[in-house]
């Protein structure tokens, strides 16, 4: 089996540089690799283009690289949490494609399965489908939508072994397993790294195939966009 353990996180990323098209996984700030942005900000390449679900926050994930100015374009369903994302949307600084969730996390799978495209009726009579092929299956319109093509994933996972293969944790499994061989090169940083063997098959999500990279991660905030708790009483 091969080894695809890295040292760290520098070495996880080499390669990235300005211009590339980028996915990150997670779901708000749930599951986001946040030892791969920040190696992304340390790096400093510009023209990014991110596929993920949001755009983070102000002051964390992606809205650290939305301050730095290295987005040219995201791709996204939702990013109502990003001030700056606003700002930079609205004043023409920043390209936005906005696409609906399922949409997003089919063309992330069908990249993931070698498709070049799939159908679906999400869309369809609205400025999502306009420019696109359309077609009738049993008197149901859909819509032509092109899988993903990107240069590197960033996939964070609870549980991963030496070999690539990734157990997900709760609410971190989101985008993360369909972004997982969505893009030439998918690096996925865990919370633990094992040895190979010691992890149950049956409990695996994704198998070792779908990684090329795969290291410890370290420091961990795992932030809370909206923390609501029970009032006392």
């Amino acid at each position: 089996m091969i080894n695809k353990k890295v040292a760290n996180v520098q070495d996880a990323l080499k390669g990235v540089s300005d211009n590339m098209t980028l996915m990150l996984g997670g779901f708000g700030l749930s599951g986001i690799p946040e030892n791969a942005i920040s190696e992304l900000i340390n790096i400093g390449a510009k023209g990014l283009t991110c596929i993920s679900n949001n755009a983070g926050v102000d002051d964390f994930g992606l809205g650290l690289l939305l301050q730095k100015k290295q987005i040219k374009k995201m791709v996204s369903s939702y990013v109502g949490e990003n001030d700056e994302f606003e700002r930079q949307m609205l004043s023409g600084e920043l390209d936005v494609e906005l696409i609906p969730q399922g949409t997003l996390a089919e063309r992330c799978r069908a990249a993931q399965a070698g498709f070049p495209a799939v159908y679906t009726p999400a869309g369809y009579g609205t400025e999502v489908a306009e420019g696109k092929e359309t077609r009738d299956f049993d008197g149901k319109m859909y819509v032509l939508e092109h899988a993903f093509k990107a240069d590197f994933a960033f996939i964070k996972a609870w549980k991963g072994d030496t070999a690539g293969n990734l157990i997900f944790k709760g609410t971190s499994r989101n985008f993360n397993p369909n972004m997982c061989g969505a893009a030439k090169i998918t690096v996925a940083e865990v919370e633990e790294l094992v040895p190979l063997g010691t992890l149950d098959p049956n409990q695996i999500h994704i198998p070792g195939i779908f990684v090329q990279r795969v290291f410890q991660g370290a420091h961990y905030e795992k932030r809370i966009e909206q923390r609501t708790v029970r009032p006392k009483s």
